[in-house]
């Protein structure tokens, strides 16, 4: 019995795999030719991911993809370099952890509490940036990353805008699907509630159901949290017991670095070039965790 159930479930995996080559071979015959950072972009996980997206309707996913593809070619997040959004970054108010999640993914840090500046196009330059960084630093046969959002100071007077909220939502959903594993809002005080009950109508179904409230009095929520995160990794401030203190410096550092993958990988834009003719060489980081890389 246990041979017939084992021969069937690998049919129905097999079955599977096929019908989902079918459908990106499918989407990329819609999309029709590509060249340059879009030919690179446009690699078959990224067709699954916006068929996913999208519930496999290859229409619906083919109109997804173009849209992001036109917003690439004119934002330019892999132009995008940490000299320019260095300032955003120095409280610590995103940044990526050098450690992943029990999944092996890369997680972000989030510290609304941490906000510093006024700027919302320069916030979300930063965002996308870190956003593109993780990418580039996933480890293989990963597509995901987890978000830990720390509440720490965090007062109405220093609450994100509802338009910086409903762009980050926009962004994130529609130009970055299914990059999102899950988020986790630790301890959020009881006013961000009213703020929630108004930016959860801006989230579609499938990400709303990867946005996890934490609360150190509810064990459960607190178990679930450490169901995808090891404990000695996780900062005291979220429960765990790690002490973890963000270095903006030596961030930078590996920011710097991780600009010149950026600009191998892509094709340098002449950007970094400048910077560094301008006499602001990189800095070399030369103690970094091999999980941050």
């Amino acid at each position: 019995m246990f041979h017939r159930w084992s021969n069937s479930h690998q049919q129905d995996q097999g079955s599977s795999e096929l019908c989902t080559e079918s459908k990106i071979k499918e989407l990329k015959g819609a999309i029709g030719p590509l060249s340059g950072r879009s030919l690179m972009y446009c690699t078959d996980s990224c067709f699954k991911r916006y068929l996913e997206a999208r519930n496999w309707n290859v229409d619906k996913s083919k109109k997804m993809l173009e849209e992001t593809l036109r917003w690439r070619s004119t934002y330019k997040p892999e132009e995008i370099r940490w000299h320019e959004v260095a300032i955003e970054g120095e409280t610590g108010k995103l940044y990526r952890a050098n450690f992943h999640d029990r999944q092996g993914r890369n997680v972000l840090i989030l510290r609304p509490g941490m906000q510093n500046t006024t700027s919302m196009e320069n916030q979300l330059r930063h965002l996308v940036y870190l956003l593109e960084n993780a990418m580039l630093n996933l480890p293989p046969g990963q597509e995901q990353m987890s978000w830990l959002i720390d509440f720490t100071g965090w007062s109405i007077t220093n609450n994100v805008p509802l338009k910086l909220a409903r762009e980050t939502i926009n962004i994130l959903q529609n130009h970055y699907p299914e990059r999102l594993a899950i988020a986790f809002l630790y301890n959020p005080p009881r006013v961000f509630e009213a703020f929630w009950k108004i930016v959860k109508y801006f989230l579609d179904n499938k990400t709303f159901q990867k946005v996890k409230f934490v609360y150190p009095k509810n064990k459960d929520s607190v178990e679930l949290m450490k169901s995808y995160f090891d404990e000695e990794n996780l900062p005291k401030e979220l429960g765990g017991k790690s002490i973890m203190s963000y270095n903006h410096d030596e961030f930078s550092r590996l920011m710097v670095q991780d600009d010149l993958k950026c600009a191998a990988f892509w094709g340098s834009d002449g950007k970094l070039s400048n910077h560094i003719a301008n006499g602001q060489s990189p800095a070399v980081c030369n103690e970094t965790p091999p999980e941050a890389c």
